[in-house]
């Protein structure tokens, strides 16, 4: 199956309805925004009272009257003073702003994944996940949390210097802003020409997280077959990928935030020859000259920043994209309106008439009708692709059934609560993922409530318990990631306790005895005998001796039901079943080793 990613969408939303969506997770933050908006007037303020301050310290110089100039100068560094306290204020509560929208944002991200379905995971690739959680929520975080602070206070800036030169000379004024009709124009196509690029930067940062997610986890599989350098090769591509379209947006930047920053300095040229002129003329006084090109100074880091901060903004709203892309993924396995809870009962699992597609137009399972009866345990055998993981994951909706019903004790598994449902189902997996935490931690995973003794009780039934005490600090051993301090036998029977110590109405083992030893099988079986007891139990395995366990076989075949019933009555009438135990006989005098 092609993994799929979230730029694959035939509609990407346009950045301004994004940027605007982005803005709403300010909402919570309105009363320190208020205030950090108003620290940074009141910063801004100060600063444009400054050159005011210098106008009058030169008119007093300039006209004789010394005595002044203490209070002047006073005045100057109050307003200093007032200035350093707002600002540090002001980014106080930006940062504490920024880090919550990142917390929000973050939390929001991983609550859908904890969502979403297997479908969703069948189709994106892990690091283009993490990517989104990663990379493009620091974007995020930075812009709203300290860019659009700093991008109101430039404009605040912009529009109070305005407001005070035309106070100070309107004639200059109007020379200064001749060229603001320029200005906009070459920020608005900044605006439209980086938005792409910067999109597809962190598209192939996804990709570079990927790969290298990829082979982390798989390093074993990298250094057995002997691939370094050919994953390196890989990596290496995609890095320079990205580096490529970094750095044509890096030639954008160097031509657009140069060429804003430059603009202005033709207006203040122009201010300088006029100005010159006038007060030459005695048209202008020197101190409203002085402070006035002190105005036009102001602008021009405003100015000068507006390019940058054009650019974080379109780099927040593409990643702004990558995250909404998540967050509006269709959750297709939730709970329905007025679930209930799944009431206590026997254990019967029905199918009724189940087809089944992961993608429409391929079938994977078809018009499945199948009863399981309470307490019995059943054998799900066919070749690979068969569908018979598929049908299993049925029981507790990790998919839903295209067509048909399952159901649990005559109610339909879709009407249930999904925690409720899924309580009474003990799901063993053929490779079990273990987390990094201690022994008992991962038995008790899905009860966390769980005592000492039914840890330990769930242990001896998977024959866990005789390894476990030989660890370190037996049950208190902390695993490493994914068990990989484990054996493959140790980490499945580890996962088989942790689906006994829920006390499920339902197993569902598939292939769960496929990483162990014939020993440890041997032992794992007599367990599961005593777990299956009063179970409604669905194995999925290719091992005789674990078919053995089962009442009832059911044959798969290209998603069809094709065989049922007992090694007897399959052995001479159904051609697949033969075939599997012909193979299986060869098979099972061949000692496994187990592997670590």
């Amino acid at each position: 199956m092609r993994t799929l990613d979230f730029m694959d969408a035939p509609a990407t939303p346009r950045y301004r309805t994004t940027f605007f969506r982005l803005l709403s997770w300010l909402g919570k933050y309105r009363i320190s925004m208020v205030f950090s908006v108003l620290l940074a007037v009141t910063a801004q303020l100060c600063s444009l009272a400054v050159p005011w301050l210098t106008r009058d310290v030169v008119s007093a110089i300039q006209d004789d009257k010394r005595h002044r100039l203490p209070w002047l100068i006073g005045f100057v560094v109050a307003v200093g003073l007032v200035k350093a306290l707002a600002l540090v204020g002001r980014r106080f509560i930006s940062g504490n702003q920024s880090l919550g929208v990142e917390l929000d944002i973050r939390t929001a991200l991983y609550s859908k994944f904890l969502r979403l379905s297997f479908g969703f995971y069948d189709r994106h690739q892990t690091g283009q996940l993490m990517s989104r959680a990663t990379v493009d929520l620091q974007a995020v975080r930075f812009f709203l949390g300290y860019g659009l602070i700093f991008f109101f206070q430039h404009v605040f800036t912009i529009v109070g210097v305005t407001v005070l030169v035309f106070f100070v000379s309107w004639k200059l004024a109007l020379i200064a802003f001749a060229i603001v009709p320029v200005l906009l124009a070459i920020a608005y196509r900044y605006s439209t020409v980086s938005h792409p690029l910067l999109r597809d930067v962190q598209q192939k940062m996804a990709d570079v997280a990927t790969v290298a997610e990829e082979n982390i986890v798989g390093v074993h599989v990298v250094k057995s077959f002997a691939q370094e350098q050919a994953e390196q090769d890989k990596f290496e591509r995609r890095s320079e990928a990205v580096f490529a379209q970094t750095v044509r947006t890096n030639r954008q930047k160097a031509f657009y935030v140069p060429l804003l920053a430059f603009v202005p300095l033709l207006g203040q040229a122009a201010v300088l020859l006029a100005g010159g002129t006038m007060v030459a003329h005695h048209t202008l006084s020197l101190g409203s000259f002085v402070a006035f090109n002190l105005y036009l100074a102001m602008l021009i880091f405003p100015l000068r920043m507006l390019g940058m901060w054009i650019g974080e903004g379109q780099r927040a709203t593409a990643s702004g994209e990558r995250i909404f892309a998540v967050l509006d993924e269709p959750e297709d396995i939730v709970d329905g309106a007025g679930s209930a809870e799944l009431p206590a009962g026997s254990g019967r699992v029905r199918f009724e008439h189940v087809t089944f597609e992961y993608i429409p137009g391929r079938t994977v399972l078809h018009d499945i009708d199948l009863e399981l009866a309470p307490g019995k345990t059943v054998a799900l055998i066919g070749h690979t692709g068969s569908g018979k993981t598929t049908l299993a994951s049925l029981i507790p909706r990790f998919y839903d059934a295209t067509q048909g019903r399952v159901t649990i004790d005559g109610v339909d598994v879709r009407d249930v609560s999904l925690t409720s449902l899924r309580s009474k189902i003990g799901a063993i997996a053929q490779d079990p993922f273990l987390f990094s935490a201690s022994v008992r931690e991962n038995i008790a995973f899905g009860r966390t409530e769980a005592t000492a003794a039914e840890v330990e009780r769930a242990a001896r039934l998977a024959q866990a318990h005789e390894f476990i005490e030989r660890l370190p600090e037996g049950y208190n051993t902390v695993i490493g990631e994914r068990g990989i301090t484990l054996s493959g036998g140790q980490r499945q029977r580890v996962a088989i306790a942790r689906a006994l110590v829920v006390d499920p109405t339902v197993l569902i083992l598939d292939d769960a005895t496929a990483s162990v030893d014939a020993t440890t099988e041997s032992k794992i079986r007599d367990g599961l005998i005593e777990a299956m007891r009063d179970r409604t139990t669905v194995i999925i395995a290719h091992r005789l001796s674990t078919i053995a366990l089962a009442d009832e076989i059911i044959v798969l075949e290209d998603g069809r039901i094709t065989g049922r019933g007992t090694h007897d009555d399959l052995i001479d009438t159904n051609a697949v079943y033969r075939e599997i135990y012909e193979h299986g006989q060869v098979g099972g005098r061949i000692p496994e080793p187990e592997t670590a």
